[in-house]
This record gives C-alpha cells, sequence and structure tokens, in this order.
C-alpha cells in the first residue's frame, strides 16, 4: 500500500500547492506544539487572522453546503477564522504529507484533514499526526468517549491524535413500491439477487468495503470474528468464504457483474431512475437526507441487516507541520460543539450523526436532538445500535480494495 501511495507523492504536493496558491499566508507566526497548554483565550487571540487549510472528501453537496454556508460562515464571524477547503481524502491525504516529510518540509500546507480508519492508521505509521490535542479542545468534554464506536478507530485507540466528528451506520436502501420484505440475512439477499437479476450491484469504494466487511462477519455468524489485530489466517478464512459468495451471485449482478460503480452517488442516481431496487449509504442518516432534498425518491427506506452493520465515526487531524494548529483547533472546537454538531445531525442539512454524550448537554438540547431520532424512512439509532458491528482493523479495509478487483471485479 505504501509503495502505491509513494508513486503519486510529487503530483499530490504540486496539486495541492496549486490549490492553495495565492492564499494569504497566516498573519500568525508558526504556532509551537505547546499550543496545548496555552489557555484557550491565547488560543483564540493566535487564530484570529488567520487561514486554516482544511483538506476533506467533497463529494456530496449537501456536506460541502454544511461546511461553506454555515461553518466557513461561523468561524469567521465568531473568530476572525479563514477557513480554505480543498478537495482530496485517503491516499491523497497521506502522499502529500509523505511528501513534505521527503522534501524536508519545515511547514505543511494542510491544517486539518477529514481522515478514519486506514489513513489514520497510515498517518500514525508515518508519524505525520500532531497530537495528542483533543484534551485541549474546551468542548471535547462533550465527546462521548465511553462509546468505543467513537473512542477507537478501525479497532485503533484514538489517542488524541484526532478529534471525533461523527458518526454512522451503514444501511441498505431499498426500493419500498417493489420490494414489501426486505432479506434480512446474508443468505437471504442471495437468494434475493438471485430472483431478480439486475437490480443490486456494491460499489469498489470506501461504502462498499464498508458492506464487504458487514457481508464478512454476517457470514461468519461472529459479530467478534474480525476482532483484534490483523490476522491473516482470520482474514484468509473469511474473505475465502465472502469471495464465494460474491463470485455465486456475480452473474445476477447489475449488467451482470461486468462492471462496478465506483462511489455511492451513480449508485443512488441508478436507484432513482428505478434500474436498481438497492443502494446504499455507509450514512443512516443519509436516506431521510437524500429523500428532503430530492436526490432519492420518497418511497426510498433503508435498513440494517439482522447480523448488523458496520458502525463507524469519522474524525478530523492536524499535521505535526501545521503552520496554524491553533487556528485548526479553534476550527475543531466549533465543529464538535453542541450547535455545529445538531445542525449537522438535521436531516435537511447532512443527517450526520452526533459523538457527543447526550448526558453531558443540557436537557433542553439533549430534546432537540431526542426529536431527531424519531425517522420516517430509516429506524432510529436508538434501534441501529443494537446492530452496529465494529470497524476491523485498518489492514482489512486495505487489503480488501485490492482483493475485491482481483479477487471479484477483474475476474472473468
Amino acid at each position: 500500500m505504501i509503495k502505491s501511495i509513494t508513486r503519486i507523492l510529487f503530483a499530490s504536493i504540486i496539486s495541492i500547492a496549486a490549490i492553495f496558491l495565492g492564499c494569504d499566508a497566516p498573519s500568525q507566526p508558526h504556532v509551537e506544539a505547546d499550543v496545548r497548554t496555552l489557555p484557550w483565550d491565547t488560543v483564540l487571540t493566535k487564530a484570529r487572522g488567520t487561514n486554516v487549510r482544511l483538506m476533506m472528501w467533497q463529494g456530496d453537496p449537501n456536506i460541502n453546503a454544511y461546511m461553506n454556508d454555515y461553518v466557513k460562515t461561523e468561524l469567521e464571524k465568531r473568530f476572525g477564522v479563514n477557513l480554505i477547503i480543498a478537495s482530496g481524502q485517503g491516499s491523497q491525504v497521506v502522499s502529500t504529507l509523505m511528501a513534505e516529510q521527503q522534501a524536508g518540509a519545515q511547514k505543511s500546507d494542510l491544517d486539518l484533514m477529514w481522515i478514519n480508519g486506514e489513513t489514520y492508521f497510515q498517518l500514525r505509521e508515518i508519524e505525520a499526526l500532531f497530537g495528542p490535542f483533543t484534551e485541549s479542545l474546551p468542548n471535547s468534554k462533550y465527546i462521548d468517549y465511553q462509546n468505543p464506536f467513537i473512542a477507537r478507530d478501525f479497532q485503533q485507540p484514538t489517542g488524541g491524535f484526532e478529534c471525533p466528528w461523527g458518526n454512522v451506520q451503514l444501511c441498505l436502501i431499498y426500493n419500498s413500491n417493489v420490494i414489501t420484505d426486505p432479506p434480512l440475512t446474508a443468505e437471504a439477499l442471495a437468494t434475493w439477487i438471485k430472483a431478480n437479476p439486475g437490480r443490486f450491484t456494491i460499489g469498489t469504494d470506501f461504502t462498499g468495503m464498508t458492506f464487504l466487511k458487514s457481508l464478512m462477519i454476517n457470514l461468519a455468524g461472529n459479530p467478534h470474528v474480525l476482532d483484534g489485530p490483523f490476522d491473516e489466517a482470520v482474514y484468509k478464512e473469511n474473505t475465502a468464504r465472502l469471495w464465494a459468495y460474491l463470485n455465486d451471485i456475480k452473474p445476477y449482478l447489475w449488467r451482470e457483474g461486468k462492471t462496478f460503480p465506483n462511489a455511492v452517488a451513480p449508485m443512488h442516481q441508478l436507484f432513482s431512475q428505478g434500474e436498481l431496487y438497492f443502494t446504499m449509504s455507509n450514512n443512516d442518516g443519509e436516506v431521510e437526507n437524500k429523500i428532503s432534498t430530492g436526490t432519492l425518491p420518497e418511497h426510498s427506506r433503508a435498513y440494517v441487516l439482522d447480523g448488523g452493520t458496520i458502525q463507524n465515526s469519522h474524525y478530523m487531524g492536524i499535521p505535526a507541520l501545521s503552520q496554524n494548529k491553533a487556528g485548526a483547533m479553534v476550527v475543531l472546537n466549533f465543529l464538535i460543539s453542541p450547535e455545529a454538531q445538531y445542525r449537522k445531525a438535521l436531516p435537511e442539512v447532512w443527517g450526520d450523526g452526533t459523538v457527543l454524550d447526550m448526558n453531558r448537554l443540557a436537557p433542553s438540547m439533549q430534546l432537540e436532538f431526542a426529536k431527531l431520532d424519531i425517522r420516517e424512512h430509516v429506524p432510529g439509532r436508538v434501534l441501529l445500535n443494537q446492530k452496529a458491528l465494529e470497524e476491523p482493523a485498518a489492514e482489512y479495509m486495505i487489503r480488501l480494495y485490492e482483493d475485491f478487483r482481483t479477487q471479484i471485479v477483474e475476474k472473468q
């Protein structure tokens, strides 16, 4: 994986430099690592008038609107911080920071990154993350660190090197006009796919791989089969079962399994057009969000398999070489505030699950969050939590990307 990353190192760093070309440098001088020990009022003063450069996935217009229309505006108005957002995720983040390290850079072109899972694993491996810093954020007192789905990222303790931002669970989305009783087990799903050829597919992206991990665990019949550090023998045993399952249903998938979508957006489009009867989302709240904005039809319904689906959290990290750690921390402190978390959770805004512990919030805010759990097109989080599977170690995800391609996608 690391070798594949290095092939795009310098292309990535040139691209990032081009994105930010012409942006004014932060007006404050470089902030040393001891920013974590400064009084918060001093951190706010250091951040005011500076730029914070964030790299994040920008593949969803609702998420982009939340960041640009709300977060960016509020940061400038309240704290005098200018948030500059560039598109990039996963290997792009890792390759950018690796390139800076190899070039001997003293300062990074990034101050924040939206990360989780295998990206977090790789960044810790190359010691590219600043931390621990989360305890220095005043609003960290609200985060539900007793929840293992928040405190651990792909079995890895976050250790203060990444800040929890949102929590989601994989859901299958189906057309309730033609499906009255959706299949509840992996075996029932295979039977349905064979009886309805061309109406189901799997993406080759993060969501698709999360679905495959959920399937692997369901097929094993043991929700803890992938717990703990990566184990080669465990991987081979469970993927052998997974490849057999997928090769069995492959001829009955969309376009006879000869091609696979590379993202959920085209799957949503095929679903909305009636070509697919199923799509999926890594965010259990997305079905409500996409119906409210007209992206998905009203007859869309979401659910999870009886054997459970993966639930995970996503995070924000600060590069070790960030020029503006004070500004990055001010941004993060706002992102985990009850106000910003609540707005993000609204179905019409994003529908992203919160990382906050409800018991630590004011009663009025607890009530507002509780109202959000009454959902029309998907069960509430309280019910979904009963069927939540923890993410396995990052190496499982890294291996699945390549092996799904060779064992299924390109296999004749």
